[in-house]
């Protein structure tokens, strides 16, 4: 195989985003529900994104399609609202810096594809002076659906010019595996237990890893000619 790049997810990939799930999800919700959505098709269960696709088809068979912009836009608003105020509590997990570092040294490509916001997003980043380790960064607001539709898996790839076959796809949640299988990628699934990695691979994970620092070796083990630059 040909590694040419690499993308990440952000949260819990490379940054412990101490974002208050349930205090978000609940917000969302009471806000759906006062502009007329049934409480009965939203749960706290699930994510921002699946109740806005379900708020849309919603709205969409209840012709109020027209307005489902203005609602989104709204609950975009509560989430980054929140997300900000989660980055300023963040850290990078152990190991980030040295493993971009590594793996730049490598000629690697880097990319991160996120559902948080650019806001976010820039905050770490520019916080941490990681971002300039990346050839792309794609947030939610870049895309029409973020993951695990692969359009927001692509989109990188495109700025990044490198085919799919030439990629690694590394993240800790379902969506990432889902969006890097959907394009036939390389993906490693971040798991911190064994329960956790079976999940991943269940979801199309090929690999598995406790942390972004064995990125390195795994790299050399899939194209060797790879140079791993190691300090004298």
């Amino acid at each position: 195989m040909t590694v040419k790049g690499i993308v990440f997810d952000l949260d819990g990939t490379l940054a412990d985003f101490n974002l208050k799930y349930k205090t978000v999800r609940a917000e969302v919700r009471k806000f759906l529900i006062n502009q007329g959505i049934p409480s009965s098709i939203l749960s706290l269960k699930e994510k921002t994104f699946q109740m806005l696709r379900k708020t849309q088809a919603y709205m969409q068979n209840n012709g109020k399609g027209e307005h489902f912009s203005a609602v989104k836009k709204q609950v975009l608003s509560i989430a980054e609202k929140h997300e900000l105020e989660a980055a300023r509590e963040t850290y990078l997990l152990p190991g980030t810096v040295e493993t971009l570092r590594t793996l730049r040294q490598m000629d690697l490509k880097l990319g991160i594809f996120t559902i948080n916001g650019k806001k976010s997003t820039d905050y770490i980043l520019n916080h941490f002076r990681v971002g300039q380790f990346f050839d792309a960064i794609v947030t939610r607001e870049s895309v029409v659906n973020v993951k695990p539709d692969p359009s927001h898996l692509n989109t990188v790839l495109e700025m990044l010019q490198i085919n799919a076959d030439e990629a690694i796809v590394v993240g800790d949640s379902i969506e990432d595996m889902k969006s890097a299988r959907a394009i036939k990628a390389i993906s490693v699934g971040l798991a911190s237990s064994t329960e956790d990695a079976k999940k991943l691979q269940k979801m199309g994970a090929k690999y598995s890893a406790k942390s972004i620092t064995e990125l390195p070796d795994l790299v050399l083990s899939l194209d060797p000619s790879k140079k791993r630059i190691r300090k004298s």
